[in-house]
């Protein structure tokens, strides 16, 4: 896949795991990678912006398997980017998906 299509949907793909659950990073990546090919070092940049927009908090949990764990939770401002960006989405995709199938009337 394109690797600017990949760097316009990264953050919406995050917001997205992260409305359904709390993760960290790793797990973050693992989650989107069954969709998506990324590399785990293009996550973190991507989780610092937006803990310092105020879209998650973080916080350490324990972990059976090694050092405690950072994991990522979305704030009220998040879910509400995450809602945001869920709606454009579907308005752009189903407009791109109309251009593609050659129909006239698509979404405005």
């Amino acid at each position: 896949m394109n690797i600017q299509f990949k760097k316009g949907v990264l953050e919406i793909c995050v917001l997205c795991v992260l409305a359904r659950k709390d993760c960290y990073g790793y797990e973050l990546v693992d989650e989107i990678s069954k969709k998506i090919d990324i590399a785990e070092g293009t996550i973190y940049p991507l989780l610092h912006r937006l803990k310092d927009d105020g879209l998650v908090t973080t916080y350490l949990q324990e972990s059976g398997e090694g050092p405690p764990r950072k994991y990522y939770r979305l704030t009220e401002a998040g879910r509400t980017k995450e809602q945001e960006q869920r709606d454009e989405w579907i308005h752009f995709a189903a407009s791109v998906k109309a251009l593609l199938e050659g129909e006239s009337h698509g979404a405005n």
